[in-house]
């Protein structure tokens, strides 16, 4: 984090475990996870699907007690001031939040009311976020009328009736069509801009972390892997990215065939079911490309797509993690009793 820059969230050596049912296993949902989060910024929590990032985001919201560490948000501890926490936070869950049988402006009325606001302030709040959300003409209809990407709006401004110093984001734009989450990562920009609210939105959407995100963490398996601007990340991967799609591959034998291609490194190859991939780095992407085409189709290896560019988050993934993004879904962990 840059000199003079006030940390939002500080959180350290966070670890939490879930204790199994039956004859299930335990889970260690995280794992020693510490992240720092600057102020003002949108910060991303970048991970496949059971990397930690919900369970972390309901650590620092009040919601879970980790098993071990310690994190202060807003200047204060998660777990002894956990009042003074939610004072200072917005939270939008995965799951609506909004009643669908009241109406939107109803919705940001009572929520407002919930937080201590007088009657009058609640009404004046309730109108001012519609407005800035772009929900005014929808102010008297009941949710459940909306559109997904309209009904997730609702739940952003429901976050913020109280002008919360930090907004909590999991999964924003899960299930939005592309217009719908093109108009959600405008709104987050601008809440940030104009607001100089602290955003931490999670995701697992590589293109959201890059367009959103001031900075962001790359999380697998409850660990922080690299934390970093995605420009930063990406510059710190020198040269170009070589992808290949394989057809029924054997990995052993694409290991064998790229091996005498100079100018490779960082190679990896994958397979799930009938397809696969072979990805690696080079400084040369289109000398690389024919060699690596020329090797497969000696060793009889069949092979889709070949394409080369500059390095992606998914890159950055591959580097630090050593297996695309793709591969590294665990097992979503399910909130239970924990050690």
């Amino acid at each position: 984090m840059p000199e003079n820059t006030t940390a939002a969230i500080v959180a350290e050596n966070l670890v939490k475990t879930y204790h199994g049912r039956g004859r299930k296993p335990g889970v260690r949902a995280l794992d020693g996870l510490s992240l720092t989060v600057p102020e003002g910024r949108v910060f991303g929590l970048l991970g496949p699907n059971g990397a930690g990032k919900s369970t972390t985001t309901k650590i620092l919201t009040t919601l879970s007690r980790p098993t071990s560490g310690t994190a202060r948000v807003a200047g204060r501890d998660v777990a002894r001031e956990a009042d003074a926490v939610r004072t200072a936070i917005g939270y939008v869950s995965q799951g609506a939040s909004t009643d669908p049988l009241l109406t939107a402006h109803e919705n940001l009325e009572i929520a407002g009311r919930m937080r201590g606001a007088s009657p009058s302030a609640a009404r004046a709040r309730a109108k001012r976020l519609l407005d800035d959300f772009g929900l005014a003409t929808a102010a008297a209809r009941p949710v459940s009328t909306f559109s997904g990407g309209m009904r997730r709006r609702l739940d952003v401004a429901a976050a913020l009736v109280h002008r919360p110093r930090v907004l909590f984001l999991d999964e924003p734009t899960t299930g939005l069509d592309p217009e719908a989450r093109a108009a959600m990562w405008a709104e987050i920009r601008r809440l940030s801009a104009e607001d100089s609210l602290t955003v931490v939105l999670t995701t697992h959407y590589m293109e959201e972390a890059d367009r959103l995100a001031d900075e962001l963490l790359i999380v697998n398996r409850g660990r922080a892997v690299v934390q970093g601007s995605p420009g930063d990340l990406k510059a710190a991967l020198h040269g170009d990215s070589l992808r290949v799609s394989l057809i029924e591959p054997d990995p052993a034998a694409v290991r064998v065939a790229v091996a005498r291609v100079g100018g490779l490194r960082d190679v990896v190859v994958e397979a799930s079911g009938v397809d696969g991939v072979l990805a690696a780095r080079t400084d040369d992407a289109s000398a690389a490309v024919g060699a690596v085409i020329a090797a497969l189709d000696a060793a009889g290896i069949r092979f889709g797509q070949v394409s080369a560019s500059h390095p992606s988050l998914d890159d950055v993934y591959l580097h630090f993690v050593g297996h695309t993004f793709e591969e590294a879904g665990a097992p979503a962990v399910t909130e239970g009793e924990a050690a």
